[in-house]
């Protein structure tokens, strides 16, 4: 069975309100409804989190450790700032796909170095919300 996690970080739950011409219309829970129906056709199932807390990130990296097949995690702002987010993912053996709904490499020079993507699977980024669904076929499909 393919058990995956999606998991958002700060101001995620503002998507289709906030900076629309970035980040589009659509929102969180879009995004998660899409993809449960994803998952679900491939025979597994998806839970969700989101928090704009950094430590209750990293407690929910730590509690998904072995429970999942992998993770798809938005860490938004966090990617560029957070040490502690780059080591609860290595210390963890859950697979994480780290995903970005805007091209960061496109933005704002600070948004182009992750702090996260060396302890990640892979990274996907520009691609809407489509990144997400990206990340989760790259789980269903590449076993």
């Amino acid at each position: 069975m393919n058990r995956l996690l999606l998991l958002n970080g700060p101001n995620i739950n503002l998507l289709g309100k906030r900076e629309k011409e970035v980040y589009g219309e659509f929102t969180l829970q879009t995004v998660e409804h899409e993809l449960s129906a994803l998952v679900q056709e491939y025979g597994g199932e998806l839970d969700s989190f989101q928090s704009n807390h950094e430590g209750e990130l990293i407690d929910c990296l730590h509690r998904a450790n072995g429970k999942y097949d992998g993770i798809l995690f938005n860490p938004a702002a966090y990617t560029h700032t957070s040490v502690a987010l780059r080591d609860a993912i290595a210390a963890i053996d859950t697979p994480v796909i780290e995903v970005h709904i805007s091209n960061v490499h496109q933005r704002e020079t600070f948004r182009h170095q992750s702090m996260l993507a060396a302890v990640c699977y892979g990274q996907i980024v520009g691609f809407g919300k489509n990144s997400y669904r990206l990340a989760a076929l790259a789980f269903l499909e590449n076993k």
